[in-house]
Parts: C-alpha cells; structure tokens; sequence
C-alpha cells in the first residue's frame, strides 16, 4: 500500500459504478479516475446544470469515457427511491457503489424533506437506504463493493445520540456532522458483519479523505465564515490536500486488490489529515457491535427500508 497512486489501479473495463454526489469535489475526482480506468461510471447529483459540467469535463480529459448522469437527492427518501427503481430498471447489476455526497456543518439547524436533521438524513440516512435498495443489483455482480465516506470527525465529540438523533433540542453543527459521519463507518462495519452472515457477497469498506480542498465547508458553515476565513489562512495550507488526493482512499477502497473487508483508509501524514493511503484510525466507539445493532433497526424503522433478514453472530 506504501506510495500507493492511481497508476496502481486495474483496469475496470466492465464494472459498473454509482457514485453518489460526483458533480464537484471527491466524487467528481473519483469518477474522472474510474473512468479513465475503463469502469462505466453513473455519476449522481442534485444538480442537473452542474452534473452534465461534469461529464464534459471529464469526457474532454478522456473521449472514450463510459458516463452518464442520472438525478439522486440523499436528502429526500423519496429520489433514493425512484433512482433505485429507475436504476434496477436499466441495469442487472451493480459492481461498485460509493457513498460520498454529503454536506458539513450548516450554521443554522435544518431539515430534509422528511424531517431529518440536514446531515444526518443526507449524509447517512439516505445512504441507508440507498444502499438497501440496490442490495439486490450489488448481489447480482460477480465481486461487489461498497465504499463509504466517513471522516476523522468520527474521533473528536462523536457519539449516537439515540436521544436525540435529529438534534431537535440542543443543534451543533460540528457534533451533528461527526454523528453523521461515525454512523457511515458504523454502517460501512455492520454492513460487512451482515454480508458475511447472510451470504451477501459483498466487500464493504470506508474511507476519508483527510482534510481536502472542496467546496464542502463553504457550502456549509460559508465561504466568508469565521471557520473558513481563518482555515483558509492558518490550518489549510499545513494540514490540507486537494481533492484528487483526497480521493485516494475511496479509489483504494474501491479497486485495489488488497483492500480488506472492513477495512477503512485514508492518509497516513500528520494526524491523517494528509498524505499516502494507508489504513485509518478507527475510534473504538466505532466498532460497538450493539450500538451498531441498534442504529441499524432504528434506520431501518426511520428509512422504511427492508433489508434481508440476517443474524449475524455478534447479534445472538
């Protein structure tokens, strides 16, 4: 894994790839490598202005790209389900899907469309239930992944709060983002223990991109926030990287032969903020099986999702 670049990634002619939240940032880096790679990739977003600017810049870098754009909002149940059911339509199978959209600390608490908190609905739940719904095209493909966006903000004042999940008493952006984010690496876990009970067949793993240059902050706290004003000045120029290279762990995750089921990646630098793959720091409340348990048939109770029955070893 030392030095690992995306010179090392095998060919992916032939796969078919979801990418969730791939018109700007991490996702659009990581489909402009898949595609390059050879993979088909379905580039998603809320945006249909700035999702066909994606694909022309990619197809402008490689011609023969494999691309479509197809409309996903993760903070509506509603377009999880109709992509998944315009999506199984179209396609038979799915080899790689990657759970990247997300948003980050939105000064002022908000809701989705179903009353969740903003980043919890988008940033987790929606993946829930976008990933339950496309369970039977993953189980479909010969060798299956699902790669999921979590953070470092999973260590720092990060717990599920079970009494409060929507933070409809007491809103802060930051533990409310790091909520969001230790329940995709929760989830990334879990998901793994339960493909192996059942038999699913997939590999699901997590990644994080360290501290990357997008627009993730400004759209959240604001461009001319405090937060990002002083960041952009004191904290990024020493601890930042730009997006590309905050891709590499998803790629990793998603293509390289060693990756583990389970596994989680991200930079190796200072404080895993920057820097070569390698594998990540996961923060022991992440690995709580019966917190895991219960966060799982609360989403399932939340999303209205069905999942194949299982029970897995740690749940007996």
């Amino acid at each position: 894994m030392a030095n690992w670049t995306t010179n090392d990634i095998p060919p992916q002619n032939g796969r078919l790839v979801v990418i969730t939240g791939a018109t700007g940032g991490l996702g659009y880096e990581t489909a402009l490598v898949l595609a390059a790679a050879g993979a088909n990739v379905v580039l998603t977003g809320r945006n249909e202005i700035k999702g066909n600017a994606a694909l022309a810049a990619i197809r402008a870098r490689y011609p023969q790209a494999l691309l479509s754009y197809q409309h996903l909002d993760l903070s509506s149940l509603a377009s999880v389900q109709e992509f998944s059911e315009r999506f199984t339509r179209e396609h038979g199978a799915l080899d790689l899907l990657i759970n990247n959209a997300g948003v980050m600390m939105p000064p002022q608490r908000k809701e989705t469309v179903d009353g969740f908190e903003l980043q919890f609905g988008t940033n987790y739940l929606g993946h829930f239930a976008l990933t339950a719904r496309l369970l039977p095209l993953l189980r479909n493909a010969s060798a299956p992944r699902v790669v999921s966006l979590s953070s470092i903000a999973h260590k720092v004042r990060a717990a599920i709060h079970f009494d409060d999940l929507q933070w409809t008493r007491r809103y802060d952006p930051w533990t409310a983002y790091a909520q969001s984010k230790l329940a995709m690496l929760m989830f990334a876990l879990e998901l793994q223990r339960r493909s192996d009970a059942d038999g699913w067949g997939l590999l699901s793993s997590a990644a994080h991109p360290g501290f990357a240059r997008t627009d993730l902050i400004a759209n959240g706290p604001g461009e001319h926030s405090l937060a990002n004003v002083v960041g952009r000045w004191t904290v990024q120029p020493l601890l930042s990287q730009s997006a590309a290279a905050g891709a590499l762990p998803t790629l990793f995750a998603a293509t390289a032969p060693n990756t583990q089921p389970g596994g989680y990646y991200g930079p190796k630098g200072l404080f895993e903020t920057k820097g070569a793959v390698g594998e990540a720091a996961i923060a022991p409340r992440a690995r709580d099986a019966a917190v895991a348990k219960r966060l799982w048939d609360v989403s399932e109770a939340l999303t209205r999702v069905n999942w194949p029955h299982t029970e897995p070893e740690h749940l007996s």
